[in-house]
């Protein structure tokens, strides 16, 4: 069996989103590069902090993701 890696998205206050949801990952590196490529999506949806877990254990440190400024109005 192949290791499985998520990510648990949370709010400012750290409670875990049901949504958005992070897709499970055989490998860290392919979990990490799918957080680098949504995190703007994941931000303007909520989402303050993602926490990798592996086999759903916490690996730290938990990921600020940085809020997103709307773009402005043309």
């Amino acid at each position: 069996m192949q290791p499985r890696w998520q990510w648990r998205l949370e709010d400012e206050p750290g409670t875990a989103l049901d949504r958005p949801t992070s897709p499970v990952f055989e490998a860290r590196f392919d979990a990490e590069q799918w957080l680098g490529e949504h995190w703007r999506t994941l931000a303007a949806q909520g989402v303050c902090r993602a926490v990798l877990r592996h086999e759903g254990v916490p690996v730290p440190p938990a990921i600020p993701i940085p809020r997103v400024d709307p773009p402005p109005a043309a």
